[in-house]
């Protein structure tokens, strides 16, 4: 049984590091990609053998076959995205920063996001 990966945006760290470690991984695959641009998901999914690519995130975050998500867009999207991908009952693997402002983090109601299960 494979721990199913998706990979929210796939930029320089994603490509050169996270991508080719989880493909190194004999439990786990990336099933999918999203960018906010469709070429570049597409030629990403290409490059690296990925079934699946979105050029709408919350697509990506939709797709039941997703086990996990791992979060690489701008620093000022990740609390965005961290919540939305744990709403959507997703285990979330999240670039620094978690938030460009610390204040938001330690809030009760962003805790409770992070920790639906």
């Amino acid at each position: 049984m494979y721990c199913n990966w998706g990979i929210l945006g796939p930029g320089f760290i994603a490509t050169r590091a996270v991508i080719p470690a989880i493909q190194g991984l004999s439990n786990a695959r990336i099933l999918a990609v999203a960018s906010s641009n469709e070429q570049r998901a597409r030629e990403v999914a290409l490059r690296f053998g990925i079934e699946r690519f979105y050029s709408d995130y919350q697509a990506m975050l939709d797709d039941p076959d997703i086990d996990v998500v791992y979060i690489a867009l701008p620093n000022h999207l990740h609390r965005e995205w961290t919540i939305r991908a744990a709403t959507a009952r997703k285990h979330v693997l999240c670039e620094k920063p978690l938030s460009t402002n610390a204040e938001i983090v330690g809030q009760p109601h962003f805790a409770r996001y992070c920790s639906i299960y």
